[in-house]
């Protein structure tokens, strides 16, 4: 494809990757956004720390930007589950040196925009997008929404700007644009567990925490200077356990000291934070279609925002990323219409997928990680898996350790789930568990399932 100008509207790191896949290919790249460089400013409040998988160390890795960022990460093994007047526990997150990796939202994004930078992309700050011309690919920003406006001619737009994307929001308004939101009764609420006055991390370093309560939790990720980026995630109203209702310090700290005592002491900002950082919503956003004509194509959140509890936002947004890099070496040619359209068709039930899943998962997160039949379930799965691991990969493997379809995730983890209903149901099974007995009852049903998929494939 010869060179050609193309507008990314969004320097988050969706679109700051994809400036940089674009740039290697060639291509002029101007990156409009409405907010200051993040670069310039402190980066707190309302971030949750990303968890970086397997699907986004690929697009890195394919983009030759993996090593730049490796060093940005710590590697999370397992799940560290703090629970009330009990003894804390592990749950790996997979076989053994799988890892999950903390990073800053901010840090990484500031990285990517760097290394975009270096390779020739324009960010425009601070140049706020009002309108775009989607049959042109024109786009108008200008101070506010009542002023004059500047127009930007480009052979392509891409829609790079989030959940609330002004991009999508145009596209809207064309007849057929499917598009629904679903906000989630539970908001979050950023708060610190600053370093030690040595700058040491004061609890479990390689570890995700997690303080379930049910309706309400509390998760904590390592950050490289020691500290810890925790998030309350909590419902919004109500006349207690929510936002509305701890409106004092007195309030809050009495909460505190009921739910998460053992963190008191390490939470020495907790009413500053509490006060100063902003309650935020989590939204679950769909739309399609995602393109329009060869002109503008939705990438990321832009077009599937989902909530954060699989941590698979930034990994799902960097996997159209790849995926619609590799459609342009396997489609060719210099139309991007069948590029797009064949983007938005593989690209699309993946997005749902993944919505599905990080839903779930927040279930599974608040409540069942505390539940005995859960943990004695996922003993009984692990145990399975360690042995048969051609017949069996674990939902959260699958889809966290691999770059397998979200799809096929979903399908397949509901396949298994299935399994584990009945053998969660056999008599004695707490006493039984890892006997011949139950690994066998599993592994008829999986080789049954795996015959199936065999048969379905072929």
């Amino acid at each position: 494809m010869k060179q050609q100008n193309l507008a990314i509207v969004g320097s988050g790191l969706v679109g700051s990757l994809w400036a940089i896949y674009l740039n290697k290919r060639g291509h002029k790249v101007t990156v409009f956004d409405r907010r200051e460089d993040i670069r310039k400013i402190n980066f707190s409040g309302r971030s949750i720390n990303l968890a970086m998988s397997v699907r986004g160390w690929n697009a890195l890795e394919n983009a030759g930007i993996k090593k730049d960022v490796e060093a940005l990460g710590i590697p999370m093994y397992h799940r560290h589950i703090h629970v009330v007047d009990k003894e804390d526990y592990i749950q790996p997150y997979g076989k053994e040196g799988e890892a999950i990796y903390s990073i800053s939202r901010g840090v990484l994004n500031r990285k990517m925009i760097d290394i975009a930078e270096a390779n020739g992309t324009e960010f425009r700050f601070e140049e706020k997008v009002w309108d775009v011309s989607l049959a042109e690919a024109k786009i108008f920003t200008g101070e506010s929404e009542k002023e004059d406006w500047q127009s930007h001619e480009f052979d392509v737009v891409f829609g790079c700007d989030g959940a609330f994307s002004r991009v999508r929001h145009k596209m809207q308004r064309r007849s057929r644009f499917n598009y629904s939101q679903e906000f989630l009764d539970t908001g979050y609420k950023e708060l610190t567990i600053p370093a030690d006055e040595n700058g040491n991390h004061v609890i479990e370093k390689n570890a995700l925490h997690i303080w379930p309560r049910g309706k309400f939790m509390l998760i904590a990720l390592p950050n490289l200077d020691g500290s810890f980026t925790c998030t309350l995630f909590m419902p919004h109203d109500g006349k207690e356990n929510a936002f509305e209702a701890l409106d004092t310090k007195e309030k809050v700290m009495a909460f505190w000291e009921e739910h998460f005592p053992d963190t008191l002491a390490i939470m020495p900002t907790l009413l500053n934070d509490f006060f100063e950082n902003p309650t935020s919503a989590l939204v679950t956003m769909k739309c399609y279609p995602w393109t329009y004509w060869n002109k503008v194509a939705l990438i990321g959140d832009a077009a599937h925002a989902v909530v954060p509890f699989y941590g698979q936002g930034m990994n799902a947004g960097f996997e159209d990323v790849f995926q619609l890099n590799q459609i342009i070496d396997r489609v060719g040619g210099e139309d991007w219409q069948p590029i797009f359209e064949t983007y938005q068709e593989e690209r699309k039930p993946n997005a749902d997928a993944i919505a599905e899943l990080s839903y779930r998962n927040f279930m599974e997160m608040s409540s069942k990680t505390a539940d005995p039949n859960f943990i004695l379930r996922k003993k009984i799965e692990n145990k399975f898996a360690a042995n048969y691991p051609e017949l069996w990969m674990p939902l959260y493997s699958r889809v966290t350790f691999s770059n397998k379809p979200y799809a096929e995730a979903l399908q397949r983890g509901e396949e298994q789930a299935a399994i584990m209903d009945k053998i969660m149901d056999m008599a004695g099974i707490d006493k039984i568990w890892d006997t011949k007995v139950v690994m066998n009852a599993i592994k008829e049903e999986a080789e049954l399932l795996d015959d199936l998929s065999e048969q379905i494939e072929a």
